[in-house]
């Protein structure tokens, strides 16, 4: 991993440059750790830093808000199954006709979209389901036992 950054006091970080290069990386997918490493400082220094300083922590959040939206979305679509447009190689032959007796025959690969089903996946949709509606499939269910003795009369 290239190293982006400078290291030094937080107050180099709460710029408008500062602020807007860990937004960017926050975007592209870095997780904490990795910009704590771009900054140049500790893990535990950055999250530090985040808890006390508002605007590191917006910027954080405003570069992983569009992010985790597309992998909700993705997650989702991956759940219910969705159609795909790929790109499938064709042979296609073409014969010419040579300028004295006979024919050649030449082929060459195109590219053609088609349209291709992906069914449901079952793992997107047990993990979709187990933080959407925990209540009813989480895999630890809450019992309660009444423990307390029952008393039983007999009529004689």
């Amino acid at each position: 991993m290239i190293t982006i950054g400078c290291k030094g006091k937080f107050t180099e970080w709460l710029t408008d440059d500062g602020l807007l290069r860990i937004e960017g990386w926050a975007r592209d997918g870095l997780i904490d750790q990795q910009i704590a490493h771009n900054m140049g400082i500790a893990y535990s220094t950055f999250r530090d830093w985040v808890d006390k300083f508002p605007a590191l922590s917006a910027s954080l959040k405003k570069g992983k808000a569009p992010v985790d939206l597309e992998v909700e979305n993705a997650l989702l679509n991956s759940a219910k199954g969705y159609t795909t447009k790929v790109k499938k190689p064709i042979k296609v032959k073409t014969k010419k006709q040579l300028a004295g007796k006979g024919t050649i025959e030449e082929e060459h690969i195109e590219f053609v979209d088609e349209e291709v089903y992906i069914p449901p996946n079952t793992a997107a949709q047990i993990f979709w389901l187990k933080n959407r509606r925990p209540d009813k499939w989480r895999e630890k269910q809450d019992v309660s036992v009444n423990t307390e003795p029952v008393r039983i009369v007999v009529d004689v």
